[in-house]
């Protein structure tokens, strides 16, 4: 069974309550085996709070303690913290990162198999030792390899929204749409549809950066002189990309039905439609990296925190995503392995001519 690594995230936020909620339900141990890097006495709190059904919690010390069918726990933060529900506090950014600390450390060990992380609060968590605008660029800061880079992929069945620009002022993002950023955001995209997604000869929508896709260069420059040589050199490559598509019809029409990925240039081009078609069961994977992380698509949502108003069902599918692609990757490295050697034959080699001029012989 895959060991699913969990990390609490913000303590003031609904983390606690969709993972209650999550693991309220057995059935979903029987799955995997879970290991909640947090507080048992934090979700105490939160469960009574929020009036929810008790959950019995394995108290472990090391992950590789977890057991099958229970849902397991390591204490990372302090016993008296102080949980203000509905507030950014220091304390609770703290306690975010510890729990990411200690999971993020199990995971390089190899004692879980993949990461599944609850909604930080993405001010109150910066210190000496976070410094990033969200898990994606740390955990790439964590486990790059060869310069490798991270991608945010939001999922949710076969909508898959992929980003050029992710956590970026929205000032800077035409600066930093280049040839080069454009050709190595599909590729992470198209590799990661294939090993991690499953899909054979994924094919990729690409959206484009002004309106209307430039309007032939009256509204912008970019869709000519960047975007389109960028698509131009993935084709040749083999990767099956089309674009750039004007980003404001795109999803309206219905006509991203008809892609396995989409690309958008940046942050709320293509998280906006994204949340508005898929916002309860939407998963935040990252693609990119030698391990697999999974978040719920939506935010700490202090507004609801403690109202027992929040789903879970965002989260699930995370949980459900994270051993997906676990499964999918071991298949297709496998797959990929030893594949056959090109086999050559000589298609010639008969080079003997028959002269008709001569007699047969009849001897």
């Amino acid at each position: 069974m895959i060991k699913v690594g969990i990390t609490h995230g913000d303590i003031n936020g609904i983390g606690y309550e969709v993972i209650l909620k999550t693991f309220g339900d057995l059935r979903i141990a029987e799955l995997c085996i879970p290991v909640i890097y947090g507080s048992t006495k934090v979700a105490a709190y939160h469960r009574k709070a929020l009036e929810l059904p008790p959950v019995t919690f394995n108290l472990i010390q090391e992950a590789n303690e977890a057991e099958v069918n229970k849902v397991n726990v390591i204490n990372c933060i302090p016993d008296d913290i102080k949980v203000e529900l509905g507030k950014s506090t220091k304390a609770a950014g703290d306690a975010s990162l510890s729990a990411l600390e200690r999971a993020t450390a199990d995971l390089a060990a190899g004692l879980i198999d993949v990461l599944v992380t609850a909604p930080i609060n993405k001010d109150n968590i910066q210190q000496d030792a976070f410094h990033f605008p969200g898990h994606t660029e740390y955990l790439e800061q964590k486990f790059g390899q060869d310069a490798s880079k991270s991608l945010m992929i939001l999922a949710k069945d076969d909508l898959r929204v992929a980003l050029v620009t992710g956590h970026l002022p929205l000032g800077k993002v035409a600066e930093n749409i280049t040839k080069d950023k454009v050709k190595e955001t599909i590729g992470i995209f198209n590799k990661s549809l294939l090993r991690d997604f499953n899909i054979d000869k994924p094919r990729i929508a690409v959206l484009s950066l002004n309106p209307h896709a430039g309007e032939n260069g009256l509204l912008g420059t970019e869709e000519n002189d960047i975007i389109i040589p960028a698509l131009r050199e993935m084709e040749e490559s083999g990767v099956l990309c089309f674009g750039p598509y004007a980003a404001d019809g795109f999803f309206g029409s219905g006509q991203f039905k008809s892609f396995d990925g989409i690309l958008a240039m940046y942050h709320d081009q293509g998280l906006a439609p994204f949340k508005t078609l898929a916002m309860e069961e939407g998963v935040n994977f990252t693609a990119g990296l030698p391990i697999v992380r999974t978040s719920p698509a939506h935010g700490t949502a202090y507004n609801i925190a403690g109202k027992n108003e929040a789903s879970e069902d965002s989260f699930r599918q995370a949980i459900y995503l994270a051993i997906d692609t676990r499964r999918n990757r071991i298949e297709y490295d496998k797959a990929h392995a030893n594949p056959l050697r090109k086999m050559y034959y000589e298609k010639g080699g008969d080079n003997e001519v028959l002269d008709l001029t001569k007699e047969v012989s009849e001897d």
